[in-house]
């Protein structure tokens, strides 16, 4: 495996952070601003950099590379497998008539089963049902696939997100990566470091991702009741209260990230579903926990490797950068520190983290997680 990474701030040109070197046919992650993405002269001056590269485009909430995170810039990571082979493949949920989960079915049949180790999916966060594009995923495989990655981000500003697939960053764009070969060994983690308080409340009424009641009063209520004069700044704020939700299968808890409120309905809408009877608590968390939790999740993802990873692509949620604010870049340190300075690191901060629970192969759709992925070949 061979890498590059380069960098390009606004108003600048593109800096190689590590030594220059020419690769076949990469396969080509470029993570950056929504607004820098959408310069109608980026995707021109990458494919002049990669001219046979594979151009997967998705836009964040800050990325990462190496031990920085950044907000406003373009970050590329470029990536020649000498042992192993990838396959692209899309879907648009802006273009397409199916649901979410159908989409998410769909695009994980068109790879062939033969040889095929793991898919890493780079999703577009504004439109899709990001729970239901999760199972729909999970469904279309009865080989236990690992399937992992992230819904797309926009800073705080949750207005719009764009990937792509050799073309031109666009709306409602869904890219899956299938890696395949003998030789190639994936691993992954999740750890959030919440820590949940408050009454367990039942959620007496909801619909898809809408919540509407808990223990049969109005649900945005009870969460000012409890933000108290946090409340006034909503709905940021509640980036950094979300919802612990423990499903009525007494299966793992989910954590929710609340991406907006509606004053009219007295209702929350979160970036993922949430089913009546379920019940969930309030959660808050400090720089600490989130640190030690990105620790613990890089030291779960080498537990059972084999061999040393190369590359490390890790996806963070929003609400924890807006926790960590100064100190983002210490969770990615933690990182660093546990699987070694010789990984090249890559990723970006999400608007929802996809991933198994640490222990299972089903993915799911998480929220306010480090989600770590180990790659070697």
């Amino acid at each position: 495996m061979k890498i590059i990474q380069l960098k390009k701030h606004k108003n600048q040109e593109w800096q190689y952070l590590s030594e220059k070197l020419d690769l076949a046919n990469p396969l080509v992650l470029i993570f950056g601003n929504r607004f820098m993405l959408e310069e109608p002269t980026v995707f021109d001056e990458i494919r002049d950099l990669f001219p046979d590269g594979h151009l997967v485009f998705g836009s964040t909430s800050g990325d990462i590379t190496g031990e920085s995170v950044d907000d406003n810039c373009i970050t590329i990571t470029a990536i020649e497998f000498e042992k192993s082979h990838f396959l692209i493949k899309t879907s648009n949920i802006l273009t397409s008539d199916l649901d979410s989960f159908k989409t998410g079915n769909e695009l994980i049949k068109q790879f062939p089963t033969e040889d095929l180790k793991f898919v890493f999916v780079v999703s577009e966060g504004s439109f899709v049902n990001g729970s239901e594009l999760t199972k729909g995923m999970g469904s279309a495989t009865s080989e236990n696939l690992l399937i992992t990655g992230g819904l797309c981000g926009d800073a705080a500003r949750f207005e719009k997100t764009v990937a792509s697939y050799n073309e031109n960053p666009k709306s409602g764009e869904i890219v899956a990566i299938g890696f395949y070969g003998e030789t190639i060994e994936a691993s992954f983690s999740i750890y959030g470091g919440w820590t949940p308080f408050g009454p367990e409340r039942v959620v007496t009424k909801s619909k898809s991702n809408v919540l509407y009641e808990l223990d049969n009063q109005p649900a945005l209520d009870l969460y000012k009741k409890y933000l108290g004069d946090k409340s006034k700044d909503l709905p940021a704020a509640a980036l950094l209260y979300p919802l612990n939700v423990k499903a009525t299968d007494g299966k793992e808890s989910i954590v929710r990230t609340i991406l907006n409120i509606n004053e009219e309905d007295n209702t929350m809408i979160l970036a993922g579903d949430i089913s009546e009877n379920d019940k969930v608590q309030l959660m808050m968390t400090n720089v600490d926990n989130i640190a030690n939790a990105s620790e613990r999740a890089a030291r779960q993802a080498l537990e059972f490797r084999k061999t040393k990873p190369e590359l490390a692509l890790l996806v963070s949620c929003i609400g924890r950068k807006l926790v960590l604010d100064q100190r983002v870049e210490e969770e990615v340190e933690e990182v660093i520190e546990v699987i070694g300075k010789n990984t090249t690191i890559s990723g970006f901060y999400s608007y929802g983290e996809i991933a198994p629970f640490h222990g299972y192969v089903s993915c799911q759709l998480h929220n306010q997680t480090m989600a770590i992925t180990l790659i070697s070949e």
